[in-house]
């Protein structure tokens, strides 16, 4: 028995799909990959998010974008849900004045697609879920907006957690700060492959650069010279680990003519060359 539940209506897709030891690893089936995803996961999973693995302590909500890699590695004894939808069904930059969340749970340049729940959140979400689930088994004909006004809730209580759990806690009532964050996050997620300074995003933002590093400082953020060359490097590591296109073809890529300053700046983020990640990430399978 399929365990997917899916809502169709045009070109609208929502599906949900209730994890357990015999469905979990549905999750890594390529045909997921084109949908934004969700996923609810209590403790004792393994997810890995690009290339980076969470062992899951605390029950947590996961947020992935369809340029992301998604796998799970190890299933937890307990259950959770697995959520997929495309833009069509609900698009978060149209709807941003909603719920706010993209730049921090979806296109994050610190890539930290993580929200830890603890006990007092736990039956809301719990909640959420399970009325999700129970929507698909209604037949009813306001299901599609009933699904997306779940999904509505679930990214407003979810942007709210991660700002807690990732930005400077004495900043959170400052929403100038938040937004500035969320704005230059979704500019270099637009420009990386063309703009690859400060100034180029102090440009867009119509202020001076040092002023962008004084707001990254006040977040308690890397530096945004550091973010915008790890945003680079995330991608050449996406390319490099998923495509067979050489180092060269994605310098060009990501807008670097220079294939020697190309090598030299992935060398310098990750201690190793582009060959050489690519070697050990095949070779660790």
């Amino acid at each position: 028995m399929n365990p997917e539940k899916v809502f169709q209506s045009d070109l609208k897709t929502l599906g949900l799909v209730p994890l357990d030891q015999d469905t979990a690893m549905l999750v890594n089936e390529p045909r997921y990959k084109e949908y934004i995803k969700v996923l609810f996961l209590p403790a004792g999973y393994e997810v890995q998010v690009d290339m980076t693995i969470y062992k899951v302590q605390h029950a947590s909500l996961l947020f992935i974008s369809p340029n992301q890699h998604l796998k799970l590695r190890e299933c937890g004894g307990e259950g959770g849900f697995f959520i997929f939808y495309n833009q069509d069904f609900y698009c978060i930059q149209i709807h941003d004045k909603e719920v706010a969340c993209d730049g921090l749970l979806f296109n994050n340049i610190h890539n930290m697609p993580v929200v830890e729940l603890d006990k007092s959140d736990l039956p809301f979400f719990t909640y959420l879920f399970g009325q999700m689930a129970d929507e698909f088994g209604l037949g009813d004909a306001s299901l599609e907006e009933m699904i997306r006004t779940y999904l509505k809730q679930l990214f407003i209580k979810s942007a709210r957690l991660w700002k807690k759990q990732h930005l400077n806690k004495q900043l959170l009532v400052e929403h100038t700060d938040v937004e500035f964050f969320r704005k230059f996050t979704l500019l270099v997620e637009e420009h990386y492959k063309k703009k690859h300074n400060v100034a180029d995003y102090a440009e867009l933002l119509f202020m001076a650069p040092k002023t962008i590093t004084h707001k990254f400082k006040r977040l308690n953020l890397p530096q945004p010279n550091d973010t915008i060359k790890n945003r680079i490097v995330l991608e050449a590591k996406r390319l490099l680990a998923h495509t067979s296109l050489t180092a060269k073809e994605i310098g060009y890529e990501l807008g670097y003519d220079d294939p020697a300053y190309f090598n030299r700046l992935f060398t310098l983020k990750t201690g190793q060359t582009p060959a050489g990640f690519r070697t050990k990430f095949l070779a660790a399978g």
